[in-house]
């Protein structure tokens, strides 16, 4: 069991504005704290707070990122994007990769206790921690739980390199700690937007801010002196990957001071295959059919298409100038990360 490492935290009594909370607990979580809230921005969610015995994970030899160890203080997300690839990470809790992943979120509430004590260790060296790569640390909840303060200062107080990648905008809240943190180690900070057409957003990525208040923190970190790059990611097939939406979400981000713009085409590993495929279905009918051609030998688009993509990013960073940068040197538009070749054949629908 993948969760087999964490506890349930001693029990001291509801914080403020908490209601009481009676859903089951998942059978991998025994002696789980169970929470709700009744505040209207927690409406429907429920978290199950646990106590870590671990927390700076090792990233599998297997995968394709290029990092080695990430920290993780959530899981599930209620950002609730339609397509996230860390669905399925769910259903190592007994949970489901759908409604549940976005609904039913796991905080690991001694967070920061624990990566300070583990960047404490004699046998570890230093090496470069990655945040919010498999569900978002500044997701709605880390509002009220408040963990990545913590993590931050532990990082800071270590001289630990670290990146975060996010939807929120919740880390503006955490500036004066980030450029503490830049005075002693490397920092990299990046902002996922996609696309910036709101029907879209508000149909895709339901619990994140708007893509254009996320490219207002794009500016705000520019403007407080950090390099912020912009993973334009995923772009989805039929939806967000013409023309038109190419270029205009490449120029909103140029205009936001961006760094760089890495496209990543839409990869539906399963979980969020599942997901993904029913709601194309309900709410697009019409792109069914493109979709099971694109993905009908596993997770990844043919190479051709996201080669496709990336030379369409590409034209359009060089007309908007986010090829130069503020002196005249380049920016380099990084090229995705090749695939790995597809083992399996799933269904679509």
């Amino acid at each position: 069991m993948r969760w087999d490492n964490l506890s349930a935290p001693p029990d001291e009594g509801p914080p403020d504005g908490s209601a009481p909370a009676t859903p089951p607990l998942p059978l991998a979580l025994p002696g789980a704290v169970v929470r709700t809230f009744d505040t209207p921005g927690f409406a429907g969610m429920t978290f199950y707070e646990v106590q870590a015995k671990s927390i700076i994970n090792r990233v599998a030899g297997t995968s394709q990122v290029p990092f080695e160890w990430t920290i993780n203080p959530y899981r599930g997300c209620s950002h609730a994007c339609k397509y996230c690839f860390a669905r399925n990470t769910h259903t190592y809790l007994d949970l489901d990769a759908g409604a549940d992943f976005d609904r039913k979120v796991i905080v690991k509430v001694n967070a920061g206790e624990l990566v300070r004590r583990e960047l404490a260790a004699p046998r570890w060296r230093g090496a470069h921690i990655a945040m919010g790569t498999n569900v978002d640390c500044y997701q709605r909840a880390e509002g009220r739980y408040r963990l990545m303060p913590q993590i931050i200062a532990a990082l800071r107080d270590f001289a630990n390199p670290f990146s975060i990648l996010t939807k929120g905008t919740l880390i503006l809240r955490d500036l004066p700690l980030l450029r503490q943190a830049a005075e002693v180690t490397r920092v990299g900070l990046s902002y996922s937007v996609g696309f910036v057409d709101e029907r879209l957003w508000r149909a895709a990525e339901p619990g994140t801010p708007s893509p254009r208040r996320r490219l207002d923190a794009v500016r705000t970190l520019t403007d407080a002196g950090f390099e912020v790059g912009v993973l334009m990611a995923p772009i989805l097939p039929g939806l967000s990957d013409d023309d038109e939406s190419i270029d205009a979400t490449v120029a909103a981000i140029a205009a936001a001071g961006a760094a760089s713009v890495t496209p990543m085409a839409l990869h539906l590993r399963p979980g969020a295959r599942e997901w993904y495929a029913h709601w194309i279905g309900r709410e697009f009918p019409h792109l069914v059919p493109r979709y099971r051609e694109l993905y009908r030998a596993g997770a990844y688009a043919p190479q051709s298409y996201q080669r496709e993509l990336t030379a369409r990013v590409r034209i359009a960073a060089r007309r908007h100038g986010l090829h130069r940068g503020e002196h005249g040197e380049n920016r380099r538009l990084p090229e995705p990360t090749p695939p790995p070749p597809a083992a399996e054949q799933l269904s679509l629908l």
